[in-house]
């Protein structure tokens, strides 16, 4: 009887070490798949935060791109507004002559969408 005891006290050992060492087994399989899973989806984020950086990245530079276009046409607009109001239609017969010694000084503010222009001579 003691024999049959013992008998069984060493089944349910190594019963249990077989369990133990297949849940491990496992357990480090699943770890193992984890890790693998953790690792393709941070690739997935990093590629994903890349794309999106690039997009920003040509955004911005296309932003650029269009606010010095539109300043430069913005300049050139209140140029050509600047000629037109100092280029003052006159008759054919008539000219404005100026004598070499007198100087002409002109100033001009820019307001919101309006161009003002001011001409003063200081000798005649």
């Amino acid at each position: 009887m003691a024999r049959v005891k013992a008998a069984k006290k060493i089944q349910a050992w190594w019963r249990g070490t077989l369990v133990r060492r297949a849940l491990l087994a496992a357990a480090l399989r699943a770890w193992m798949i984890q890790q693998w899973w953790r690792t393709v989806v941070r690739r997935r984020r990093l590629k994903l935060r890349q794309r999106l950086l690039q997009t920003y990245v040509i955004q911005e530079q296309a932003v650029v791109k269009l606010q010095s276009l539109v300043r430069m046409w913005e300049c050139h607009h209140r140029y050509g507004q600047m000629c037109k109001a100092v280029c003052v239609p006159q008759a054919s017969n008539t000219y404005l002559a100026f004598p070499p010694e007198e100087v002409l000084q002109a100033q001009f503010k820019n307001t919101s969408n309006q161009l003002e222009f001011h001409v003063e001579i200081l000798s005649i």
